[in-house]
């Protein structure tokens, strides 16, 4: 059974495009060789009245029609990424690139290419027979056929591709997701974490970088093996470096090698340059985030996309309420998992936007709605954090608002806690 760690990264191989566009090449290699094994179970009758003759002309058409498609397609791309990084933000261009449906449109071009590429060299080289030829032709019809469907649905998809309405429901499905795996288990399957003992003896790496991923269940083993406990002391999202411990780890056995130990825990650790979303629900509020800052600039001046995506954070914020049940199965009960805060939920969605919006009322507006929706949803802690920040925002707001009905409305229209 393979381990947490290698199923993330196998999970992270095939979000390449690379990865499925070799596999269709290959199937499509794999299809064309194939039919002349085929071809004994197609009778001499039915392989004449097939047009199988035909082949060859459609398979020549296909190939030289499919390589332009696919280098208009791949350049289509790079201009919708290009797009993104300056209308969005870079940190979007990675989610457009591992989109299953321009990676299986691409690959299903190139994979169409090289069938027809393949077929067309083998019927040359007389590797068919009349079976062969009839099966080729077959296949030829049901390739087609797929290459219609997928070239229409990516159509549809070029029409919104790049857009920054689509590249903020692309970053908010991403977002939401990660955030209900965060929500559904925020101790990685371990005890919640509520204070690192003093005696604990700290590890570090000597790796610099965002922490990327925690293989828990490799860590569980591990402290079954050290008869120890540990206790981690970043998640997924922080930036790592030898003076900041990833963990720390409390010997209850008397034969304890803690250089040994260091070396082992340290494995389940995977560490980048860039920040991912796997595992980081913070990751996809700063992406939002920063494509509602983006707008703000006075470069696009645009207040609705910032307030769209002030809608979007409190849709991916909302499953939060939650998060509090107490029915969780603990399958690390060795490993101690710190949560993450709420006040740094709200930092990471709201703060830029409240900075760089403060002399919009519009925004200030909405924001201050924003805290209240957040806090309507029964949770305490979610109304304390939403109701410090909603004070924060409010102030730097006042403090920026030059016109005094803008400020006597804001004001007015903010958020404030019953109990208060």
């Amino acid at each position: 059974m393979l381990s947490q760690r290698w199923r993330w990264n196998l999970q992270r191989l095939t979000k390449r495009l690379w990865a499925r566009a070799t596999l269709f090449c290959l199937l499509g290699i794999i299809t064309a060789l194939i039919a002349n094994v085929l071809s004994p179970y197609i009778s001499y009758r039915l392989s004449k009245g097939l047009g199988a003759d035909a082949v060859e002309s459609i398979l020549t058409i296909l190939a030289s029609s499919m390589l332009t498609v696919t280098v208009f397609s791949l350049s289509t791309m790079v201009s919708a990424a290009s797009a993104a990084a300056n209308g969005a933000t870079p940190r979007a261009t990675r989610l457009l690139l591992e989109d299953s449906t321009a990676q299986s449109a691409l690959s299903t071009f190139l994979g169409g290419f090289l069938f027809s590429l393949v077929g067309i060299i083998a019927l040359n080289s007389n590797y068919y027979g009349d079976g062969g030829r009839s099966v080729m032709f077959l296949v030829t019809l049901a390739v087609i056929g797929m290459i219609v469907v997928t070239l229409v649905q990516w159509i549809d998809y070029l029409a919104r591709l790049g857009r920054v309405g689509e590249t903020i429901d692309l970053v908010e499905k991403t977002a939401s997701t990660i955030m209900r795996q965060y929500v559904e288990d925020p101790d990685l399957g371990g005890t919640r974490l509520v204070s690192i003992p003093s005696d604990a003896l700290p590890v570090t790496t000597n790796s610099i970088g965002y922490l990327l991923h925690v293989d828990a269940g490799q860590l569980s083993a591990i402290s079954d093996e050290l008869d120890a406990d540990i206790f981690l002391a970043t998640r997924p999202g922080t930036y790592c470096s030898p003076v900041r411990p990833l963990a720390h780890v409390l010997p209850r056995g008397q034969d304890f090698d803690e250089q040994e130990a260091t070396r082992k825990i340290l494995k389940a650790f995977s560490i980048g340059d860039d920040r991912s979303f796997d595992q980081d629900p913070r990751f996809g509020l700063v992406v939002l985030c920063e494509i509602g800052c983006r707008a703000l600039s006075p470069a696009i001046n645009d207040s609705g996309t910032a307030i769209d995506v002030i809608g979007t954070l409190i849709r991916v914020l909302s499953p939060l309420a939650g998060i509090d049940r107490e029915d969780r199965e603990v399958k690390h009960p060795r490993l101690f998992v710190p949560r993450i805060s709420l006040e740094d939920f709200f930092e990471d969605a709201f703060l830029p936007l409240a900075r760089d919006g403060a002399s919009r009322v519009e925004v200030g507006l909405r924001l201050q709605k924003a805290a209240a929706a957040l806090a309507s949803m029964g949770r305490p802690e979610l109304t304390t954090a939403a109701e410090g920040f909603a004070a924060s925002a409010l102030d730097r707001s006042l403090r920026a608002l030059e016109f005094q009905e803008d400020r006597d409305r804001l004001e007015r229209e903010a958020f404030r806690s019953e109990t208060h």
